[in-house]
Formats: structure tokens, sequence, C-alpha cells
């Protein structure tokens, strides 16, 4: 029996708090989903949060670069830059030159790499199968059109290719 938490929710308010809890829900169920990462992978295996998931979405891919991961994973350039290096200097992923495109790097899983993935993969499956347990298919599916969409909006850009999401949300000037 799962033990049901759907207090969670501000109560009252109007929609915007109704959203805005939804938020926090989301924010909370990021946290929630990095607990078996750190439990079970980062000490073992010697890996920060941001390598795996460069390590995943490589091995998943099988060869890219470090601008396709960032749009890929959501990960912001910087970090991938830094993940890509730590990744690099431990053996764990190739990194070579692209002969048609000189400013392209393609990164590709070392046989480390392909080791440590395979080791890995398991257990994002068992994640994975845990968290949509309790949901029907049908469930499963509506939640995948729903990410989709948020995604989506979250990526849309103006006619000039700035981000909707960061123009729209910045602060109001104050103090």
């Amino acid at each position: 029996m799962l033990k049901r938490t759907g207090n969670d929710n501000a109560r009252g308010g109007g929609r915007q708090s109704d959203r805005a809890a939804m938020l926090h829900q989301l924010l909370k169920l990021t946290n929630r989903l990095m607990a078996p990462f750190s439990t079970h992978l980062s000490h073992r295996y010697k890996i920060s949060l941001n390598e795996f998931r460069m390590l995943m979405s490589i091995g998943a891919l099988g060869r890219t670069a470090s601008h396709e991961l960032a749009e890929t994973t959501g990960v912001n350039v910087m970090s991938v830059s830094r993940a890509v290096a730590t990744l690099e200097r431990h053996g764990r992923i190739e990194v070579v030159p692209d002969p048609k495109n000189r400013r392209r790097k393609w990164l590709t899983l070392t046989e480390e790499g392909r080791r440590l993935y395979e080791a890995m993969r398991p257990q994002s499956e068992k994640v994975a199968d845990y968290l949509f347990s309790d949901l029907s298919d049908v469930e499963t599916a509506q939640l995948g059109t729903i990410l989709t969409r948020l995604i989506d909006t979250l990526e849309a850009t103006d006619d000039k290719g700035r981000s909707l999401f960061i123009e729209r949300t910045k602060p109001d000037s104050g103090p």
C-alpha cells in the first residue's frame, strides 16, 4: 500500500496558487528522483549527477556532440562542458574532432564508459518502472503527452531566438 501525500498541495487561493503548488510538486518529484542515484550510484561509481546524465545520454545516442547533449537533457551548456571534461579525464568518454566541422567534437563512450553505462542502465530502468508502476497505460501515455507539452512550452523561442520562458518570467523591477 502506497502512502499518499495528497496534502502537499496548497489549498485555496485559486488557479495561480494551484499552479504554483504543482510547480513545487514537480520540484519535489525531481528531488525525490535523485535519491536512488545518490544512494546507489554516485559513491559506488564516483560520478556526479550531471556526469551520469551525460554518460547515459551518450550511451543511448551512441555518438553525439556537447550542444546536442545540452538540447537533449536540458542541462545548460557550461554544466555539460564540465561533465564532458570530467568524463573524458576519467577515461569514460572519448572526444574526437569532427573532420567535416572543426567546431564540433564527437563524444562516444570508451570501453570503461560502456561498462559503466551497462552497469547503471538497469538502475534507471528500475527507477522508471517504480515511478510509473501505479499508473495505468493510459495515464502513462497522458503524462507523456503533458510532459512533452510542458517541455515544448519551456523551449519555445521568439522570432529572435530568445527563450520565451526566460523572457516572460523575468522578475518585476523592484528595490
